[in-house]
């Protein structure tokens, strides 16, 4: 029994046509999940400016929110829950895209945005700022958190940069981890040496989003822009490097000037977020995780994910911390360490997670 051959519109229905097909519907589910994640982020937002430690009712806070009439509701509303939950949309951004961008340059599954010297730097600048300059306010000492993870930053890469090799990951974590230990080090005798430095420091180090107006947010707002740009920027030479150097290079990818550009990005990112809110853990850990999870290895997938999820958990963190803490509110770095260790504790055990 003969079987006629298939005609070329037979062959293409499961054919070259069928895999572009499931590709764009792969696209589409992931532009939904987008859209879908932005709306949580919108109410997530708006719950930050309706819980508090202060009961106001939804209706009286939608009110006053479009038409401020000087009551204390409207003072409470405008000056303090709105700057704390913009900044938390900032530093949870800023957070989260630097842990993606750094998993993707280091490809370690477990890379922290502080890796690379950018917390302990930020941190030191602020020592400094309280010991040895008397600056008692977060946007007096937000100026030299950020210069000094800058500084930070720029060692670390000449470490990790110098001799006649480039700037590989294991040399940038390394050269992180001894930069960070010089930092740890310094920061612990200055602290220790002055009591009044040390009791001023140890409610920045905790991280929080309460006692920020919006002035902080107008510093690092141009800061995190670039960090995001450059972020997003380099998605597509990120996903060449996940195959190699090698396989970098032969696509075309300038490795030296990726691995630059996407340092600089981690420490505009990541100065900035630490600058403004305090040392916050785990969100730049987890959350390139939870985005990997729903949208797979594609950088600029990821990147697009972590911006948003980001700051759905730090700021859902933060109204968890008013909800349990009342009448007064635990501190969102803590509420986060909580949320993330467990976390972290399952990645450590997952071995298939070691290397991306």
């Amino acid at each position: 029994m003969s079987v006629e051959p298939q005609t070329a519109s037979e062959r293409g229905a499961d054919g070259p046509a069928a895999p572009s097909s499931r590709r764009a519907t792969a696209a589409a589910l992931r532009g939904l999940g987008l859209l879908v994640a932005l709306g949580a982020l919108i109410l997530i937002a708006l719950a930050g400016v309706w819980v508090g430690t202060r009961d106001i009712p939804f209706t009286a806070t939608w009110s006053v929110l479009w038409q401020p009439d000087g009551s204390q509701a409207a003072v409470i509303i405008h000056d303090y829950r709105i700057p704390r939950t913009v900044l938390g949309l900032l530093v949870g951004m800023a957070l989260g895209m630097s842990g993606a961008l750094m998993q993707a340059l280091t490809r370690n599954p477990l890379a922290d945005p502080g890796l690379l010297g950018v917390s302990l730097g930020a941190s030191t600048g602020v020592v400094v700022a309280i010991a040895f300059l008397g600056m008692g306010t977060v946007l007096g000492y937000v100026w030299f958190a950020f210069a000094g993870a800058a500084i930070a930053s720029v060692v670390v890469y000449v470490l990790g940069s110098s001799g006649r090799t480039l700037a590989t990951p294991d040399r940038l974590v390394v050269a992180g981890a001894a930069v960070t230990a010089v930092l740890y080090a310094f920061n612990s005798a200055v602290l220790l040496l002055d009591p009044r430095a040390f009791d001023q420091f140890r409610f920045w180090t905790v991280g929080a989003l309460a006692g920020r107006n919006l002035d902080v947010v107008y510093v690092i707002l141009p800061f995190v822009g670039v960090g995001v740009l450059i972020a997003l920027g380099l998605a597509p030479s990120l996903n060449a490097l996940a195959m190699g150097d090698q396989v970098g290079r032969a696509l075309g990818v300038d490795v030296g000037r990726t691995r630059a550009l996407g340092a600089v990005a981690v420490m505009l990112l990541c100065g900035a977020a630490t600058a403004a809110a305090g040392p916050i853990g785990f969100v730049g850990l987890a959350v390139p995780h939870v985005a990997r999870f729903m949208v797979g290895s594609d950088q600029r997938w990821v990147l697009a994910y972590s911006m948003l999820l980001a700051p759905i958990l730090l700021i859902g963190a933060d109204v968890l911390g008013r909800v349990i803490g009342a009448p007064g509110e635990v501190q969102v770095g803590i509420i986060t360490a909580f949320l993330g260790a467990p976390l972290f504790l399952a990645l450590c055990r997952r071995r298939k997670l070691v290397m991306l």
